[in-house]
């Protein structure tokens, strides 16, 4: 905000004749001519510059702009509702810049065909001035009228409302500046009825303030009489951001979002989700955009706003700033938005296994048991291993090592030489040992080991 003050000093400042005076030596990225701001106007510069055709968020309650959120909507619905059944009276309690004084020229303007209205903001007076401003509002002059003349006056006014068959709509902003004498003369205001309705219908909108006074025992004869007490709440963070796209609507911008993510979140944060905050922050955020000849709102320029709204926000030191720009320059595009992000602290959850239950237990020993009985019950159990045992290793070895099973000769084969010599026989054969040869013919032939017939 020091730099938009800066910035737009030079351009508007006036000469005894009325001239403007232009910078002595306007940069290069100056986009606006000489005299141009004397010519137009700021405001006019400032709505071409985004391509609006009026100020989006004003301060005045301009029903165009209004928008109604959950809550505004039900407390809209209460009014009307509490109104049609003729209840008398009503409270509206909300907030400061909640937008209360919008939403109640809203709801008098649905009520302009169907009664006479009068919307009264000076409750800083005693109960004769509230009685006076009232006629003054029904276009009645009370003055020199002690406060029973004017009360007389206007109940001439509500019968005459009466038979043209229309009620007359009474709502004071601002109740809670009310003493309690003026808070008893409006209680007072209520007897105007007939056996069959109310003369006057009354509303009573103030901010919390109104609801405590109401809470003591001195206000209980007006307490009883409110059929119902409407309380707007702020809005919520969607609604901020659909509450600022309706205004920049009707203002008639039609670029893209000029607030981004960031700043929509940061303006929601910060406002609280008041209306009359919201207004502010946007405005201000714009205004120092097109100082700074920019078409967006990021977060960084939100946070510059909101250090000059309030002295206490908390900024980014310069030294973390400058950081961030550096490492912003030299990584690639893809890296950078990840490693710009704050980093989120991670928490890594690790779930015990599931125990098993005692019945699976119980069963499981129990098998376990029963087999080790019947293998001790068996009387050749220990044969049956064995021979089991014996078989798996010869298995076992005939299919790990073929070569290793005996085969059984061949007759061919017996005919042959003897394939070890006598030098490499084992010592404990004899070497002349007979052998004799199947029976052929009827001959027995008979061979020794040395080869003679």
């Amino acid at each position: 905000m020091r730099e938009l003050l800066s910035m737009n000093e030079p351009e508007i400042r006036k000469t005894r004749n009325e001239e403007s005076v232009m910078p002595p030596r306007p940069g290069p990225d100056s986009e606006r001519p000489l005299g141009l701001v004397a010519r137009r106007g700021v405001d006019q510069l400032f709505l071409d510059y985004f391509g609006m055709n009026e100020q989006p968020f004003g301060v005045t309650p301009d029903l165009r702009f209004l928008y109604l959120g959950v809550k505004h909507r039900e407390a809209l619905d209460a009014l009307n509702y509490g109104t049609e059944l003729n209840r008398g009276f009503l409270t509206l309690i909300a907030k400061p810049g909640m937008g209360k004084t919008s939403l109640l020229f809203h709801y008098l303007e649905g009520l302009r065909d169907k009664a006479r209205t009068v919307f009264l903001c000076q409750t800083d007076g005693n109960s004769t001035g509230l009685m006076r401003s009232l006629l003054a509002e029904l276009g009645l002059d009370g003055k020199g009228m002690d406060l029973v003349e004017m009360r007389a006056l206007l109940c001439q006014v509500l019968m005459g409302e009466m038979q043209a068959n229309r009620r007359l709509i009474l709502v004071i902003d601002e109740a809670q500046n009310l003493s309690e004498k003026a808070l008893e003369s409006v209680r007072l205001l209520s007897n105007f009825e007939t056996p069959w309705m109310k003369l006057m219908h009354i509303v009573l909108s103030g901010q919390p303030q109104l609801s405590e006074r109401l809470a003591k025992p001195s206000m209980a004869q007006l307490r009883q009489r409110v059929s119902f007490a409407v309380r707007l709440e702020p809005f919520t963070r969607e609604e901020v951001e659909l509450y600022i796209n309706h205004r920049m609507w009707v203002a008639g911008y039609k670029g893209s979002s000029m607030f981004s993510i960031g700043a929509r979140a940061l303006i929601a944060e910060r406002s609280e989700g008041i209306p009359r905050v919201i207004n502010n922050m946007c405005f201000c955020a714009m205004s120092y955009t097109w100082a700074m000849k920019r078409k967006t709102v990021d977060r960084d320029t939100m946070s510059e706003v909101l250090a000059d709204l309030d002295p206490d926000y908390p900024v980014e030191p310069v030294e973390k700033k400058i950081e961030k720009e550096t490492l912003a320059q030299t990584l690639p595009e893809e890296p950078r938005s990840v490693l710009l992000q704050p980093t989120q602290p991670v928490g890594l959850t690790l779930k015990t296994p599931a125990e098993r239950s005692g019945i699976l237990k119980f069963v499981l020993g129990c098998l376990v048991f029963l087999g080790l009985c019947w293998f001790g019950f068996q009387p050749d159990v220990q044969k049956r291993l064995a021979s089991t045992y014996s078989s798996i290793s010869a298995a076992v070895t005939n299919f790990l090592v073929p070569g290793s099973a005996t085969s059984s000769p061949s007759p061919d084969s017996s005919a042959g030489a003897d394939p070890l010599p006598a030098s490499q026989r084992p010592k404990g054969l004899p070497g002349d040992m007979e052998m004799k040869t199947p029976q052929q013919d009827g001959v027995i032939s008979t061979s020794s080991t040395g080869g003679q017939n």
